[in-house]
């Protein structure tokens, strides 16, 4: 099947295990992906599996003329390229699901962007420490203080300084799949992934060592 899949972050909540352990998880709704495009090797030099995702009121107008060409009746919101993880190729039309991808406990990566938080210091960035209130400074407690040295008379680069914070991406690797209900399309991920409430990101299969 496919490499990974795109499903819409919801809130978190805690749960308890068999064994009475309380989990963090996410909780994600992971409706049925749409196949649109399906590229090989012999036409596009690379195998990938094109799906859509989401719905939205007006589509471009040559978006609106490929689906029609492809007979689909659906507006999505989103277009996304897997990989193809087997050698059975899916039809245009066919509907991928969430349970066909993954399988409960599966330890996988969540990637999204992050919430953007407009241009903040260095404590709210970078996590600085305040300087001493005393001494004649109580202007530049906030301050990052010296940023560098006589020698080589410049500042460096990547320097801890103040600026745009968030709106980047970020993947959070070695999470697990705790449960999937296929009734609701509802799957639960533990821990907190990257993203608002009610954005999309994107699981795929981690390649980072499970210590559990």
């Amino acid at each position: 099947m496919i490499s990974g899949y795109i499903v819409k972050k919801g809130e978190m909540t805690s749960i308890f295990s068999d064994k009475g352990k309380k989990i963090s998880v996410t909780k994600c709704t992971a409706l049925p992906l749409t196949v649109t495009q399906v590229k090989t090797d012999e036409k596009d030099k690379y195998s990938a599996i094109q799906v859509a995702v989401g719905e939205k009121k007006r589509l471009p107008q040559a978006v609106e003329k490929k689906l029609k060409k492809l007979k689909l009746k659906i507006k999505p919101l989103h277009f996304k390229e897997f990989k193809l993880t087997t050698d059975t190729l899916p039809a245009i039309g066919d509907q991928i699901t969430f349970d066909s991808v993954f399988q409960v406990n599966d330890t996988v990566s969540v990637s999204g962007t992050t919430k953007g938080r407009g241009f903040a210091g260095v404590i709210k960035r970078h996590g600085f420490h305040r300087q001493p209130v005393t001494g004649g400074q109580s202007d530049r407690t906030r301050a990052p203080g010296s940023i560098g040295a006589q020698t080589p008379g410049k500042v460096l680069k990547g320097k801890k300084m103040p600026g745009h914070f968030g709106n980047t991406t970020h993947t959070v690797s070695n999470l697990k799949i705790i449960s999937f209900n296929p009734e609701n399309n509802e799957v639960m991920i533990s821990g907190s992934v990257p993203g608002h409430t009610n954005s999309w990101i994107i699981i795929s299969k981690s390649k980072h060592y499970d210590k559990s």
